[in-house]
Parts: structure tokens; sequence; C-alpha cells
């Protein structure tokens, strides 16, 4: 278990069991210092048990994680301290204002630095002299942004980070990401959004049913997910003329008049080609995470032996 001082996450066939029932299974990943993450599975597949192991909030069944350079069961007071972490259920006191929430978090990790509460608060439109209790889902939901965040932490670490933010604030969190990659630190962030981990993220890994079976570069990873078209025309359209395009897959008739179709690359192609007829109407949506798993990574795809390793090339 020597440890690469590039590697910020180590995990080993970690596995977590709750009696028994499934939590994680022989989980293998690697995460390098200064990209960003992204850790992407429905609700229920395994992500938040595989966070809570790693930050040593729950103790692994067998396997082994290392954080920074440590061993969360044997330092995992450390590992938190190290780390900034926003749980997907974090909870707060409710009858103290924003800002004395965040202090008084600041003091028990006892930072002593320059911290970016009012910052952030600011970035995010938050005000820091109400109460919690008034606040909304989404405001609450700000507060654990900046937790994370505020005592400029190396590695972030955050379990479905953008819940019930609003579309600008989704936009100011991914630019606060971004910020922390150029600044050469670390973030993995849990989502079941396919949008999400494509808007920011360097690799991104699925889980899925509590075993990781694919993790990928960006790149590799959106010519996989593309955009579904529903195109209405005037008139009748043989699907073959979409199918022979380059990028284009998964072609269904919706009607008389309707092609769906799912486009991953080669865009401009099937935009020349729809120039050539009457298009009535025209929608875009992204492939659904579940459909992604259909097609790509079905049942029969996933290695029960653990070979959907995590590892960097």
């Amino acid at each position: 278990m020597g440890a690469d001082p590039d590697l910020v996450i180590e995990l080993n066939k970690l596995t977590k069991y709750y009696g028994k029932s499934r939590g994680i299974i022989d989980v293998d990943l690697s995460v390098r210092r200064g990209e960003v993450f992204g850790f992407l599975g429905p609700n229920g597949a395994g992500k938040s048990t595989a966070i809570r192991t790693i930050l040593d909030l729950i103790r692994p069944t067998s396997g082994w994680a290392r954080v920074n350079g440590m061993d969360p069961t044997k330092e995992g007071a450390n590992v938190r301290r190290s780390v900034g972490y926003l749980p997907s259920d974090f909870g707060t006191y409710r009858s103290m204002t924003a800002k004395a929430y965040l202090r008084t978090l600041l003091e028990m990790m006892d930072h002593k630095g320059p911290d970016r509460i009012n910052e952030l608060a600011g970035r995010l439109d938050l005000d820091l002299k109400r109460r919690i209790k008034d606040f909304s889902r989404g405001n609450r939901q700000k507060i654990g942004v900046i937790s994370a965040f505020m005592h400029n932490p190396k590695l972030v670490i955050l379990d479905e980070p953008t819940t019930g933010l609003d579309p600008l604030m989704q936009q100011e969190f991914y630019r606060i990401v971004m910020e922390e990659k150029s600044k050469g630190n670390t973030v993995f962030l849990s989502s079941h959004i396919l949008g999400e981990v494509e808007a920011i993220c360097d690799r991104v890994g699925i889980i899925r049913e509590g075993r990781l079976i694919m993790v990928e570069n960006m790149s590799a990873f959106k010519r996989k997910t593309g955009k579904v078209l529903n195109v209405e025309f005037e008139k009748k359209v043989d699907p073959d003329i979409f199918m022979r395009l380059e990028g284009v897959s998964d072609i269904k008739v919706g009607g008389d008049n309707v092609l769906i179709m799912t486009v991953s690359s080669h865009i401009d192609g099937v935009i020349k080609e729809l120039a050539k007829h009457t298009v009535i109407d025209l929608t875009y949506d992204e492939v659904s995470l579940e459909d992604l798993f259909l097609k790509y990574y079905g049942r029969e795809n996933v290695n029960h032996k653990g070979n959907g390793k995590g590892v960097l090339p």
C-alpha cells in the first residue's frame, strides 16, 4: 500500500455490507490531485455508502481506502479535517443564523487561517444574518456548499451537491468547482444527473448496485451519452436516411411524421440532413441515466468479480 503523493483518493476492493444487505462491493478507484471526478449512479446505487466509508463515518466490511495519504480507519479525524465535505443529508442548527452556524463549524475544525464565508455567500446570494429555520430548501443547500469550500481544503467531497439549487445557482456552483480545479485542488462529487457530471468533470465513474462498473475520461463518456432529438416533419421521412449518419443511433418512429433519435457526435451532419426537409418542431433532451445503463452497462455487462476498476491508465 505504498502511497503515491499524486493520488488523493485510493480505494482497493472497498466493500461494505449492512448485515446481509449490500452497500458497496469490491470498489477499486484512484483519483488524482487536480481533477474533478464524477461519481455517477441512481439513488441507492451505493454512492453515499462509498463516501461515508472513505471518510470513516462508517467502517468497511473489507478492503481499504486511503485519503490524502492517510488510512481513514486509523486517522479518521485527520482525514475529515483535511477535506471539505457536503453530505447528501446534512443537518443544521435551525435556530442559529447561517453565519453563526458556519463559524461554529470552523471552530470545530480548529481552523485558524482565512475563510471564504462572506465571499461564497455573496456569490450564492445567501443572507448570512437570517436564521436557518427561515430558509428554503435551496438556501439550506447553499449553507452546505459554503461549508465544504469555506476553509480552503485541497480535497472537496460532495454528495449530490446541487440538490435544491435553482439553475442560476447551479451554474455558480459549477464555476466554483472549476476555480478549485484551476488551483490544482481536487473535487470528488456524486450525482445522479448526467448533465451535471458532463458539465464539470474530467472523469466519471458509474456505480450500479454497489459495484463500480466503469471509469472513463469525459470525452469518451460523452460519445456514449449524446442527446435525444425528437423531430416532427411536415411529411413522412425514411428513418434509414438518418440511421446512416455517423453518430446517430436508436432511431424510433414516434408517429406518422415523427422521428426520435440519439445523437452522440457529428451533430453537424444531422443538422445538414434536417435542413433538406421541412421541420415542424424539434426538441432535445439528455439521455436518461437508466437508458444509458440499459444500452451500455446492462446487467450482462456488470462484472460481478469486481473487474470495473477505476485505476488510472
